[in-house]
């Protein structure tokens, strides 16, 4: 058995073995056996049965594909970049779908429609945000020569976005603006199963999409002209990694608020482990290692009384790794 076949399955039983232990403690104490009960009979009926349908269940999925969503997309930007400390966060993306969800949140007060009071409004609003931000940080990265700056560029375009939402709170009645902080600390238990129908089958087809272009992401790697040279669409591939990474940013951003660091650090942390850049390993790899990390992070925050923000959580991970990596590679 090779090294990367023995890190894929003890990552695959970390996840499995993270994701009942995520069902199983919060609150309210779950034996392992409800649980398989429950599982098995869904339909069922009981204390332990109603939570783990009507809340663990949910919150434990929506961690799964939160986690995977967040670390791929960082994967995306960190290649499309060729730069370490590229992320959907650092590069304004997740501020974008902060801004459309803000406008969503408190902005509805302003006018009554029916698209208002749609879920598909919220998602909408914030994959449109993120979108929005990141062609216009491409516009500006295609007069760019350093990366750095790109990076500074991406910071502003977070700091006016950042003011746009402070002057939307001051507009907004108190119980909208509320609403939108409490948002933003981020949390997987406010996600239903209504929600997840329209949640999974955006993830699943980005991660799936994204699992395929392990040729184009290779060759990205090693330059544009390397990568025509092998007979990639550059153009049709930068698009490409642009839609899935406003995608999986901004649908995961919508429904759990933005979660810091996970897609910036989580790469990193894959790459540790496998030793490789090789998109063929690295792309599953980084998956599974978001996974677990945001499942961790989520075990934590149940741990007290009052449930911890799910943001501050994935800071304390996340942070001490990108530290590491600038002072490992002397950014």
């Amino acid at each position: 058995m090779s090294r990367n076949t023995f890190l894929f399955i003890a990552l695959s039983a970390l996840c499995v073995a993270l994701t009942v232990s995520d069902i199983a403690f919060g609150s309210v104490a779950i034996p392992l056996k409800s649980i398989v009960e429950t599982l098995l009979h869904p339909h069922s009926h009981g204390l332990y049965a109603d939570i783990v349908m009507q809340f663990r269940l949910p919150k434990a999925i929506t961690a799964i594909l939160t986690g995977a969503a967040l670390s791929v997309a960082g994967l995306l930007m960190q290649t499309f970049f060729r730069n370490p400390l590229a992320g959907p966060d650092v590069l304004g993306v997740t501020s974008g779908a902060s801004m459309g969800v803000a406008l969503y949140v408190m902005a509805a007060s302003w006018w009554s429609t029916a698209w208002v009071e749609s879920r598909w409004g919220l998602i909408l609003s914030a994959v449109a945000g993120a979108l929005i931000v990141l062609l216009l940080i491409l516009s500006v990265a295609a007069r760019m020569k350093q990366s750095v700056t790109l990076l500074i560029v991406g910071l502003m375009f977070s700091g006016i976005v950042g003011a746009v939402v402070s002057i939307l709170q001051n507009l907004s009645n108190p119980d909208a603006v509320k609403l939108f902080i409490v948002w933003t600390f981020g949390s997987l238990s406010a996600v239903t199963w209504y929600q997840l129908q329209v949640l999974v089958p955006l993830i699943v087809l980005g991660l799936v999409i994204s699992l395929m272009l392990q040729k184009q992401l290779n060759a990205m790697l090693l330059g544009e002209h390397y990568a025509q040279g092998l007979g990639v669409s550059v153009r049709s591939t930068r698009l490409l990694m642009i839609a899935l990474t406003g995608v999986l940013a901004g649908a995961t951003t919508a429904f759990t608020g933005p979660i810091a660091f996970i897609g910036v650090a989580v790469p990193h942390l894959a790459r540790a482990l496998f030793q490789t850049s090789n998109h063929r390993i690295i792309t599953a790899g980084t998956l599974l290692c978001g996974v677990a990390l945001l499942l961790t992070c989520d075990i934590i925050s149940q741990q007290t009384t009052y449930p911890l923000p799910l943001n501050a959580i994935s800071a304390l991970f996340g942070a001490p790794l990108i530290i590491w990596v600038v002072l490992k590679q002397r950014l």
